[in-house]
């Protein structure tokens, strides 16, 4: 699996699992009825680093984001988002993104890394946890899983 930074030709490969993702309203906060432009805007966003894993056949399997969660004296602690095509789950793509991503944070200077709003539901939260982010904090019954009913949002953290 190769892991590079996005280009704006990968986009047309990143929309149908990022939309598949995002309509399913079981993992990620945003409008399940969002656009493809305002898709674009917040995920391939120029204040963003933007990755993609692709599989041996040159295939977009998954893209990952990485990106400052504040600014001014708090701007060294990054946020970052990943999908990956619920097709290729369970292949270590997940794993391998975030391997990345938490790399290339280190080398660019944060010192942290913080996720604001991942559904305890979801099923990266084992993934997090044995990467080393840490629950910090979870807003109870803050999101409306289709399945679950209400369930808590985690904010976790991993000091890098």
């Amino acid at each position: 699996m190769l892991i590079r930074e996005a280009t704006a030709d990968d986009w047309p490969h990143i929309w149908p699992f990022w939309h598949r993702i995002v309509a399913a309203a079981e993992t990620y906060s945003w409008d399940p009825d969002t656009s493809e432009e305002e898709a674009r805007e917040l995920w391939m966003n120029p204040a963003k680093r933007v990755y993609v894993a692709e599989d041996d056949t040159g295939a977009v399997v998954g893209s990952a984001y990485l990106t400052p969660n504040y600014g001014g004296p708090a701007a060294r602690i990054a946020n970052a988002g990943f999908m990956v095509d619920p097709d290729r789950s369970g292949q270590g793509i997940g794993r391998a993104l975030a391997e990345h991503v938490l790399a290339a944070a280190k080398a660019a200077g944060y010192r942290g890394m913080v996720f604001n709003a991942v559904v305890e539901t979801n099923p990266a939260v084992k993934l997090w946890s044995s990467l080393g982010f840490r629950i910090i904090g979870t807003v109870p019954e803050a999101f409306e899983h289709p399945r679950h009913g209400l369930v808590g949002l985690h904010i976790m953290y991993k000091a890098l």
